[in-house]
């Protein structure tokens, strides 16, 4: 894997961990119930979650890749026109209304750590995107171990550090998301970082076939 592959992997990867999910809205609720004590736990959950979704999702991958090279460039031009779908739908969904972060009910920073794990991890939307969003960044031609163990890496460092600057940050992040402008600006934004990887790594594709 090239460097600045690496960089656009991470670029863009940060800016899809930033969009306010499902993950993040559970991060923030136990934060603003529980403080700071729990930030660890949650950071830790997400981690976990992310890893054993995108672990199952590169498994699928290396053996599409394995099966049949000509499914797996079909499988990334399919993704790409998928990444456009899903920012089109995410810049249409931006929401009119301020973001209500809800209460959580009373529990400890183990349970916070499963319900975290259980809810990146278990989320069907998680693996199918991971699906259309990894394989962008995949040389078939080249040892899949190494590009699979450095892009599951990165994924899961940046999805941990998100998630813990969320919850040390749940105080002024819950004035901010309540606002409807901000909120409606990074989720178009977020929206039309999709939409752009997805016509960019086709058209590169395009270029180079």
């Amino acid at each position: 894997m090239t460097f600045d592959l690496w960089l656009t992997f991470v670029a863009a990867s940060t800016a899809l961990l930033l969009i306010p999910g499902p993950t993040v809205l559970l991060v923030l609720s136990y934060a603003l119930s529980k403080g700071r004590a729990v930030a660890l736990a949650s950071a830790a959950g997400v981690a976990l979650g992310d890893l054993v979704a995108m672990s199952a999702s590169l498994a699928g991958l290396g053996t599409l890749v394995l099966a049949s090279a000509t499914l797996f460039t079909l499988l990334k031009w399919v993704g790409a026109a998928y990444l456009v779908w899903l920012g089109i739908r995410l810049i249409r969904s931006a929401p009119a209304a301020g973001l209500d972060v809800p209460g959580s009910a009373d529990i400890g920073a183990a349970g916070v750590f499963r319900h975290a794990a259980a809810v990146t991890a278990l989320n069907p939307k998680s693996i199918a995107f991971f699906i259309a969003f990894v394989p962008q960044f995949v040389r078939a031609d080249a040892a899949l171990l190494p590009q699979f163990a450095i892009l599951t890496g990165t994924f899961v460092g940046l999805a941990a550090l998100n998630a813990l600057a969320y919850a040390l940050l749940a105080d002024r992040l819950r004035r901010v998301i309540a606002r409807p402008a901000i909120l409606t600006w990074i989720t178009r934004a977020g929206g039309s970082a999709l939409i752009g990887m997805g016509v960019l790594t086709a058209t590169l594709r395009k270029a180079t076939a």
